[in-house]
C-alpha cells in the first residue's frame, strides 16, 4: 500500500440512516430507496444463512 492510499479520505456513505432528506431531489430519494431496497436483501440472505446454520448444528446435538 502506497503513502497516498493512507492519507486519501475515504468515501462518504451514499446514504445514513436519520440524516436530513429535505435537500434530495425526487431522482435521489428514488436511487437511495432502490440502494437501501438491496441492502435489505443482502441482509435477509445473510440472515436466513446464518438461522440455516444455525438450525443444522442444531440439529447435530439433538442425536
Amino acid at each position: 500500500m502506497r503513502d497516498d492510499d493512507e492519507s486519501r479520505p475515504t468515501p462518504a456513505p451514499a446514504h445514513r440512516v436519520g440524516e436530513p432528506l429535505d435537500t434530495l431531489s425526487v431522482a435521489e430519494l428514488s436511487e437511495r430507496i432502490v440502494l437501501l431496497q438491496r441492502e435489505i436483501v443482502r441482509l435477509e440472505a445473510a440472515r436466513d444463512a446464518k438461522s440455516a446454520a444455525r438450525d443444522a448444528a442444531g440439529s447435530l446435538f439433538r442425536l
